[in-house]
């Protein structure tokens, strides 16, 4: 179904740990959402300078009210402030649903579900919808610390299995979420990741996922402006089937993506042999800090970089 631009209304905006959650009431979005997709948001009010619109990964959606979305987000700057300080029943201009959704089985799985920080957040409509498929789900979250692991209590109350890893060490494992990736892939007999991740983190989950020929469907974090295809602002080079390079757009072609066809290694470049390519270079300005990427999927450290 095509996206709608809608003014939802705040239902709450609640802390969890570092992060902030905002429920809008937003039937028409809701009823239209796939996991793995994603809204724009226009922050800061009528009176505002903040032009560009903010990207956030769906969390959930429900029937109550009608229809409502929830997204997550670490307030970093001063459109993610305002949407912090958000009351009920203040109206929020809201695109979506955005973006090519997660592929789902035809038949039962073995699933792995890998996040860093409130990257996880997509993943948990994504376990629900893969459950009724009759898959099994196993998690491997990662954070910086115990803070900024964000939906840890879901994952062990609906995966088969859920594993932990911080950076201090403070919740799980200490460490990277990849140092647990081939233990967890061996124990659970994974036959497919998901994986909600900065680049780096995609980069080394589909390389070490490569070695036990497992298919990983990736969620890719790359700078985000219109969220419509229009500004070609998060272009990322991906091999087609038919071996061409072609330089697509994440918000539109994307944000999902089979792992073994991105060129991690030429991300935020244009490969020489890339068809498609705008021949002057990006072809527009650099994304300004408090832009940036799809809200949800979460750089190094589990928090975005950008509000």
């Amino acid at each position: 179904m095509a996206p709608m631009q809608v003014r939802g209304t705040v239902l709450t905006v609640r802390r969890a740990d570092a992060y902030h959650v905002l429920t809008l009431v937003a039937p028409a979005i809701a009823t239209r959402f796939r996991p793995g997709q994603f809204v724009t948001i226009a922050v800061g009010g009528p009176q505002t300078s903040m032009l560009g619109r903010r990207a956030f990964a769906v969390h959930d959606v429900r029937p109550d009210h009608g229809g409502t979305v929830e997204f997550v987000f670490e307030a970093s700057g001063p459109g993610t402030a305002w949407l912090a300080g958000l009351r009920a029943r203040d109206p929020l201009d809201v695109v979506g649903p955005l973006g090519r959704p997660f592929p789902i089985p035809r038949d039962p799985t073995s699933c792995l579900l890998l996040g860093v920080g409130y990257g996880s957040a997509p993943l948990y409509a994504l376990a629900a919808r893969l459950r009724e498929r009759g898959c099994t789900v196993d998690f491997l979250l990662g954070a910086a610390s115990a803070d900024r692991m964000f939906g840890a209590l879901t994952a062990r109350r609906t995966g088969r299995s859920a594993t932990f890893a911080t950076a201090d060490g403070s919740f799980g494992a200490r460490g990277a979420v990849t140092g647990m990736l081939d233990q967890v892939i061996t124990q659970a007999r994974t036959e497919v990741i998901y994986a909600c991740a900065p680049v780096p983190v995609l980069r080394e989950v589909v390389l070490s996922a490569s070695k036990y020929e497992v298919p990983v469907q990736a969620m890719v974090d790359v700078p985000m402006a219109c969220g419509t295809g229009v500004c070609m602002g998060c272009v990322l080079p991906v091999t087609g089937t038919d071996g061409i390079t072609r330089i697509v757009r994440a918000c539109v072609d994307g944000p999902v993506f089979r792992g073994d066809l991105v060129r991690w290694d030429d991300m935020g470049t244009i490969p020489f042999d890339a068809v498609g390519a705008p021949r002057g270079g990006w072809g527009g300005e650099e994304p300004s800090h408090d832009r940036g990427v799809i809200r949800g999927v979460a750089p190094p450290g589990g928090h975005s970089h950008a509000g």
